[in-house]
């Protein structure tokens, strides 16, 4: 078998998530990451078996510029063709950046440090078009919106915290304690098509499920001064699990990179 290590960028607007998914009763299966990306494997292996596993598997509408993945192929093909190969045969909201090959042993949802996430929102009157699918358009009801305010919450999230309040249900994991190394909302630069455009950056060693959006949707609840700086430090002491907000829509979240 052989092995490689890929680096893949997407757009999740028109897919259901990265994993693949079952044809349901009336034989349709919905597009997902994983499975546009395996059927453009079957046709490199001539329908041979193969593998494929992710660092990140990313909700419905979620994006990707640092996505990582481990391809393994029963055929012997170089890292550049792959990448050519797979390039030629995907549509054009998905990309493979960077193949190279890989061991066995390698595992890219354990063989990390961490990852890096943005959340882009527009606090334009009207939402613009040019980053309409990529960025959350948040319209306060105030007067003004708060960036400042919003960098204040945005340090109570840096360092080892419970995030059970800021995360979905997962039986799964055994811990909701998680170590963010940054946190800080910045201005985006998509001048100049579009402005007013902000982002959420955060980096961490590991998120839960829906993390970020919760986090994101906590922000702008404490923007509209739905929730208090004094609510957000007791939510981290991980006292209940009553969530302060509603999670953020799916759209503004984009994976930007893994963490070697």
């Amino acid at each position: 078998m052989h092995h490689f290590r890929v680096t893949i960028a997407y757009k999740g607007t028109r897919y259901f998530g990265w994993q693949a998914q079952s044809a349901t009763t009336r034989n349709e299966v919905k597009p997902t990451i994983e499975g546009t990306l395996r059927n453009a494997l079957s046709d490199i292996t001539h329908h041979q078996s193969c593998t494929v596993s992710c660092a990140s598997r990313t909700d419905g509408g979620v994006h990707a510029q640092g996505q990582v993945a481990k391809i393994t192929l029963p055929i012997a093909i170089s890292a550049q063709h792959l990448l050519q190969g797979l390039n030629s045969l995907l549509p054009t909201d998905i990309r493979i950046l960077n193949c190279e090959e890989s061991t066995q042993a390698y595992q890219p949802n354990r063989h990390n440090s961490g990852k890096e996430y943005h959340y882009y929102f527009s606090v334009s009157a009207i939402d613009n078009t040019a980053v309409s699918e990529i960025a959350f358009h948040y319209l306060n009801v105030n007067p003004t919106f708060d960036p400042a305010l919003m960098r204040e919450a945005c340090k109570l999230f840096v360092g080892s915290h419970d995030f059970r309040c800021f995360s979905s249900h997962d039986k799964k994991r055994l811990s909701t304690v998680r170590d963010i190394f940054y946190c800080d909302i910045l201005p985006a630069n998509f001048a100049p098509l579009a402005t007013n455009v902000y982002y959420l950056k955060i980096v961490g060693d590991g998120f839960l499920k829906h993390m970020v959006r919760y986090v994101m949707g906590a922000l702008l609840a404490l923007d509209k001064k739905r929730i208090s700086l004094s609510d957000l430090s007791l939510a981290l002491e991980g006292e209940g699990t009553l969530k302060l907000s509603a999670k953020a829509k799916a759209k503004g979240l984009h994976l930007m990179g893994v963490l070697d």
